[in-house]
């Protein structure tokens, strides 16, 4: 089993349930972790935009968490394994690095949300990078 893969998936399910979190207890967690006013007024006003979106992220996020399990040795093997976890450690890199440069334009989110998602971000990359360099011949 590979512990830096074992804690990629554990990171990528964690802020799934995060998400979850936002869906379900609403405005005040869509403020507090940042995703903007325009999502917590369509929230507070009953639209399904913040929950669909929100619920999209938390997909994504769990197949993530899924892969990384996977190839940890912990789950049955996925498809297209090697692939995958390359483009999700490539994605986790590029949000991460991107979202440094919307601090001055920070898009209807606070500039400390981009420079706290954008280190989180590149963290989980590197988790899993050095977690897919070591399984990688066996996968």
């Amino acid at each position: 089993m590979n512990i830096f893969l074992i804690i990629a998936g554990t990171l990528s399910a964690l802020v799934a349930i995060l998400h979850l979190g936002c869906i379900y207890f609403g405005a005040s967690w869509y403020r507090f972790f940042g995703a903007g006013e325009k999502m917590a007024s369509l929230s507070e006003q009953g639209s399904i935009k913040p929950t669909l979106i929100t619920a999209g992220i938390t997909l994504v996020l769990s197949i993530w968490s899924m892969y990384a399990f996977s190839a940890a040795g912990v789950i049955f093997k996925l498809p297209l394994i090697r692939l995958v976890l390359i483009l999700i450690t490539l994605i986790y890199f590029v949000r991460g690095i991107v979202g440094f440069f919307f601090i001055n334009s920070p898009m209807g989110r606070s500039p400390e949300f981009w420079v706290w998602s954008s280190v989180i971000c590149l963290s989980f990359g590197v988790v899993h990078l050095i977690g897919l360099k070591e399984q990688w011949s066996s996968l």
